[in-house]
């Protein structure tokens, strides 16, 4: 079997990187969900359609369905740990435009300020559509949500702006892999039934053998902390923050 190599496109838009005063005197570490779910996670069933090369309105229905088994998962997590929760708008797009701005990469982006994913299919992904990479571009993004709706992104924002550049690299790149990890709880309860075509392990060498970015990390660290999240199976496994440099660089 093939195994695509992953462009890790997913980000969140770089609007987020102006200062938030009223972050400022938050200690991204401490942020709300991280440590009030740490726990077992109850299996969830998705009922997600397949997906067929060539038709772009399988894959609209495929990031549709994604969408509504985030949402439903991680409302009961904020349920679990009595935190309020709010779902984000989803756009599905093949332009380049988006309510935050042009769209500098394929996959998919957060706007925070519209609490909005936005998901761009590209005509490789209609053309040749991996199953997993399409349910990634929801999972990640759906991750910086949750950072939104606990104050990590205002905390984020906040460190950043004051930051060297060294530092504003590693922030970032603890926020993306804090994403990753999120993204690994939510599979840990629903990956059997979106039936990923790729197994677990599998998957996991695709990322390490991804491209690197600037904005995300080592891919061997996006993997690591991927998995954390997935044998987890909780965001208290998932405190990037607190993590040593090697495992953020």
């Amino acid at each position: 079997m093939r195994i695509p190599l992953i462009a890790l496109a997913v980000c969140l838009a770089a609007g987020l990187l102006a200062p938030s005063p009223a972050g400022a005197a938050t200690r991204i570490g401490q942020a709300g969900l991280l440590g009030a779910t740490a726990g077992d996670v109850v299996a969830q069933t998705c009922e997600v359609p397949s997906i067929q090369a060539g038709s772009l309105a399988s894959l609209k229905s495929f990031h549709k369905a994604m969408a509504g088994c985030a949402d439903r998962f991680w409302a009961a997590r904020f349920a679990a740990a009595g935190l309020a929760y709010s779902p984000p708008e989803i756009t599905i797009t093949t332009g380049s435009d988006s309510v935050c701005g042009s769209i500098t990469s394929s996959g998919a982006q957060y706007c925070p300020d519209e609490h909005t994913i936005v998901i761009r299919i590209m005509k490789r992904d209609v053309r040749d559509p991996f199953r997993m990479n399409m349910a990634h571009s929801v999972a990640h993004e759906w991750g910086h949500h949750v950072q939104q709706l606990i104050g990590v992104l205002d905390a984020q924002s906040a460190l950043y702006e004051p930051a060297s550049e060294k530092a504003r690299t590693l922030l970032s790149h603890r926020l993306e892999m804090q994403a990753e990890c999120f993204a690994g709880v939510f599979y840990s309860a629903t990956l059997k039934s979106i039936e990923p075509g790729i197994g677990w392990d599998e998957w996991l060498e695709a990322v390490r053998l991804a491209d690197e970015s600037d904005i995300h990390g080592k891919p061997v660290n996006l993997a690591f902390w991927q998995n954390r999240g997935y044998r987890g199976g909780a965001t208290g496994f998932c405190d990037t923050w607190a993590a040593a440099k090697s495992k953020i660089k």
